[in-house]
């Protein structure tokens, strides 16, 4: 019998150290996991800035991109000489050197209406100072007799 008690009396504070063990564990287990939480939120809030950052810069790469490759993989480089490339096209040489570009870049950065208007503004003057020396002598261009006049009396007006 002293036997069995000692036996019955050992079952019970194993089972009081296990149970004493088993909240322990218990607790370490749950602060265990609050740490791993806190760092998972921790962490969630910066891959959430980080994804907003990226989100961000995709965004602004795909509108570049669409903008940049609307015709697809350039055939010539930026850097290719337009005298190279235009070698047959005497005129547009011409206009290479009047705007004073020597490669594609340069050239890409002129709109085709900036062009025009850059290769005209020239001509257009000149054609209005040799209506003005016309009219001053009387004469005028064909279908201008009216620009003639109108200089005159303003030729007229001031002296």
């Amino acid at each position: 019998m002293a036997k069995k008690k000692a036996k019955n009396a050992a079952k019970k504070s194993a089972a009081k150290k296990t149970t004493k063990k088993k909240a322990v564990k218990k607790k370490a287990v749950k602060k265990a996991k609050k740490s791993v939480k806190k760092k998972a939120s921790k962490k969630k809030a910066a891959k959430k800035k980080t994804t907003k950052a990226k989100a961000a810069k995709r965004v602004v790469k795909k509108a570049v991109k669409r903008a940049s490759t609307g015709l697809g993989r350039p055939r010539i480089t930026g850097d290719a000489k337009l005298d190279h490339f235009f070698k047959r096209d005497y005129e547009a040489r011409q206009v290479f050197d009047f705007l004073r570009v020597t490669t594609v870049k340069e050239l890409e950065e002129y709109g085709p209406d900036q062009i025009v208007e850059l290769l005209t503004a020239p001509m257009v003057q000149t054609v209005t100072r040799i209506r003005k020396a016309l009219a001053m002598n009387k004469r005028c261009l064909k279908n201008d007799k009216q620009f003639a006049a109108e200089f005159r009396k303003r030729l007229m007006g001031s002296n």
